[in-house]
């Protein structure tokens, strides 16, 4: 376990506690947050059992503090409580911010102890199928105050759950407009991945997202067959970019659909994909599927932000992000004679509309979904609940 920083003792400390940070929306809040806590005098810890980000985190003057926090036994659990109580006391911590159900239980139990606030995050929408599940969702809401990362977010946690939440905050999840800027990507980033999917001149349609069947790969396979079928995929190549997290056999699954709808020559799965900046640029258009609403929606948001017109189901956090028909389009999810008819669409306008698409996409990002405007709304809330 990291030793405390004497040096920064006498700054507020927020620990962040999130189960893994390999990749996902959630991480990559996880480390933005803590990169705006350490810019404006907090010390910013995070409980993780890590992964591939670390050194973002790092970077960012964010600690990791190593806990085995993703067990959804209860037994491991309830060790987590004491861990989390310790590395509180050791550390000073002046609030405890979760950002998952299991490592909040016992991050909930282990601030309580310690008498210092509790924050939660809605990052995705939970199954509430039966009784036991419900209640376990509810530790979300047991905070001195719950974050929604959207209106639609918002919605679902006061129509769904009979615990009402102290103070309920909307803070949508935000894009880095530094990182996802078109003008900030070098063409040799855009070259490189181009040539690794495609040919000279085939236009490229990326579906992203971690390769989980509510991300709606098939759906999206689904739909590209019917256009090849119709003979509309000339020139087109199809990239479906992701990390498996070990879900190989739903890779095998993906890739023998692909082999029954003629599309080896036509899609690629990409794997995980670390310059997802440089992916959107090398696409025409975006495509987000989820079957399941999503909360927020990163995809479709960072896309946006490069400038790129999005095709996503109409639901969840996508309807505040994706204006259809001004950039980009809504479909209905799971529905892949839509999605056909709307890659169809998108693909014979003209690259002037489409740029225009995504002009206005950008523009709409840059109005409301900032990074900056979700770190400084989210330090905000942390000064008034620790009346700073």
């Amino acid at each position: 376990m990291s030793k405390p920083n004497t040096s920064a003792a006498s700054k507020p400390a927020v620990l962040q506690v999130i189960p893994m940070l390999d990749a996902g929306g959630s991480e990559r809040t996880t480390i933005e947050i803590a990169q705006a806590l350490s810019r404006d005098g907090f010390r910013a810890l995070v409980a993780s059992e890590g992964g591939r980000m670390e050194k973002e985190l790092a970077d960012a003057g964010g600690e990791l503090i190593r806990v085995p926090i993703e067990t959804k036994q209860p037994g491991k659990m309830l060790a987590n409580v004491n861990r989390l109580f310790k590395i509180i006391r050791d550390h000073d911590i002046a609030l405890v911010h979760a950002r998952s159900r299991a490592p909040a239980w016992s991050a909930f139990f282990a601030a309580k102890r310690a008498r210092i606030p509790f924050v939660t995050t809605f990052h995705g929408i939970y199954g509430t199928e039966g009784a036991f599940k419900r209640f376990y969702n509810t530790v979300m809401l047991r905070g001195d105050a719950v974050i929604a990362n959207s209106e639609w977010t918002a919605r679902h946690i006061r129509e769904t759950y009979r615990t009402k939440p102290k103070r309920l905050a909307i803070i949508p999840r935000g894009v880095d407009l530094d990182r996802f800027d078109p003008g900030g990507v070098t063409p040799d980033r855009i070259v490189r991945l181009r040539a690794a999917w495609a040919g000279d001149g085939q236009r490229v349609v990326l579906l992203p997202g971690r390769l989980t069947r509510w991300k709606g790969q098939t759906v999206f396979l689904e739909a590209l067959g019917k256009l090849q079928r119709a003979g509309h995929l000339n020139g087109v190549r199809a990239v479906i970019a992701g990390d498996a997290q070990g879900r190989e056999s739903y890779v095998a699954e993906l890739i023998t659909m692909m082999a029954d709808k003629g599309l080896n020559n036509i899609v690629v799965i990409a794997g995980h994909v670390n310059d997802m900046a440089a992916a959107y640029l090398a696409a025409d258009i975006v495509v987000s599927a989820s079957t399941d609403p999503e909360a927020f929606g990163r995809a479709a948001a960072e896309a946006a932000a490069m400038g790129k017109p999005v095709i996503a189901t109409d639901h969840g956090g996508a309807r505040e992000t994706v204006i259809s028909g001004e950039t980009g389009l809504l479909v209905p999810p799971g529905d892949a004679d839509v999605l056909a008819s709307a890659i169809d669409e998108l693909l014979n306008r003209s690259e002037a509309d489409l740029d225009e698409m995504g002009r206005r996409g950008r523009a709409h990002i840059a109005t409301r979904y900032t990074v900056d405007r979700m770190c400084a709304d989210t330090l905000a809330l942390y000064r008034e609940v620790l009346s700073l």
